[in-house]
């Protein structure tokens, strides 16, 4: 009996300082990484992508995306190398509104909705805030990116 309970204490505090590795420890994980080299603007796909298995620290982990699914779809802000962990800021969701290219601006306030069109003055993606020029009017405002690639201003 003496013995099994000193056999789970040890295990308990083995598990205990595991857990207590020093924030400097090397982890080993694996991380998608590109197949090819991804140019800036490349949307990135499935067939792009592998996985290699990396020495990491516990930082320098947070800094690199862990999962395909958070790169299938999105565009590349710089050169990917193959083979080379993708850091967070390499990659963006893709723009839906370019600058200069007219969209469809959405008005909604309480039951009132006005749509005209407006000329983004910066480039966005869903759920970005940017500034647009109302062709009509000359005036800038603020509004918010759609899925469907409109500008929403106003309360909803």
């Amino acid at each position: 009996m003496k013995r099994l309970l000193l056999i789970a204490a040890f295990a308990f505090l083995a598990a205990g300082l595991l857990a207590l590795r020093p924030a400097g420890a090397q982890m080993v994980s694996t991380l998608p990484v590109p197949g090819i080299t991804i140019y800036p603007g490349d949307p990135i796909t499935e067939d792009m992508l592998t996985e290699r298995r990396f020495r990491l620290t516990r930082a320098s982990l947070e800094a690199v995306v862990a999962g395909r699914e958070m790169l299938v779809g999105k565009v590349a802000r710089r050169t990917l190398l193959p083979g080379q962990p993708i850091t967070v800021n390499a990659v963006e969701n893709p723009k839906l509104v370019r600058r200069g290219v007219p969209v469809r601006l959405v008005f909604v306030e309480g039951g009132l909705t006005i749509i005209t069109y407006a000329e983004p003055m910066q480039s966005g993606s869903v759920g970005e805030v940017i500034r647009v020029r109302n062709t009509e009017s000359g005036t800038v405002i603020v509004g918010v990116v759609q899925a469907d690639g409109s500008i929403v201003v106003g309360k909803s």
